[in-house]
């Protein structure tokens, strides 16, 4: 899996993260209602296998615990998130970049037309399902920071192997786990037992091949493409295999 460096793209097209956690947190929230709902209304990580995932991820963002029972109390009482549905997106960016787009939703129309919209004004264009999502592999990502070098990275590979992940790489201060997406719940539950933290965790699609632009107008467009897509408040999650580096 050797490439893969979707952390350190995070970094480079996110920006000033912390200014923009509230959102963030919001999209988990509305990930968290919708996970009890289609759960069958079942609150319990424990029997509820992608609420276990979601409530990783919300961890790793540093949600407040506070918060993610709140939306867990929500989820399991009257209304919430009934009228959502989850609707995925695919589509190429400037200069052929591949990007899945994940949505949830609970007006279809307005969404379809913002995604066009999107990807039309900053050069790229919406595509049919399955256009681009052959070229990606569905994957539990996990991500341990390691900049202050206290973490020997041996002992993370083989504990991450032992817990049942499929890869590990390290690139740039940083822990790359891999898992399988069903394995990711047991093998993130591992790890945090034997006290390893995440920046990041989540259920991803991860390219197989990256694709670079070297026009500094298609460069501009593709950031402004990703800024205006993490901005719209029904994108859970955007995917894609620009090379950054």
């Amino acid at each position: 899996m050797s490439g893969h460096s979707k952390w350190h793209n995070i970094q480079k097209t996110k920006g000033a993260q912390d200014a923009k956690r509230a959102a963030a947190f919001t999209k988990i929230a509305k990930e968290l209602i919708v996970a009890v709902k289609e759960g069958g209304g079942i609150a319990d990580p424990a029997n509820n296998s992608r609420l276990a995932t979601v409530i990783t991820k919300a961890k790793a963002a540093n949600m407040p615990n506070d918060n993610i029972k709140r939306c867990l109390e929500k989820a399991s009482g009257a209304g919430g998130a009934d009228n959502y549905e989850t609707i995925t997106y695919e589509g190429y960016g400037p200069g052929g970049v591949a990007v899945i787009v994940e949505t949830m939703t609970d007006n279809r129309n307005r969404t379809a037309g913002s995604m066009r919209h999107h990807f039309d004004k900053f050069g790229g264009n919406l595509g049919a399902t399955g256009c681009v999502s052959w070229s990606f592999d569905k994957k539990g990502v996990l991500v341990i920071d390691n900049e202050e070098e206290e973490l020997d990275e041996d002992t993370v590979m083989m504990d991450a192997m032992d817990a049942g992940a499929d890869d590990f790489e390290a690139e740039d201060d940083m822990f790359t786990i891999y898992t399988d997406p069903d394995d990711f719940n047991a093998v993130a539950d591992a790890l945090t037992a034997k006290k390893y933290t995440f920046v990041s965790a989540q259920i991803e699609m991860v390219p197989q091949n990256y694709q670079k632009l070297e026009n500094e107008e298609q460069i501009s467009l593709m950031e402004k493409l990703l800024d205006i897509m993490e901005d719209d408040d029904d994108v859970q999650n955007v995917w894609h295999n620009w090379d950054q580096d």
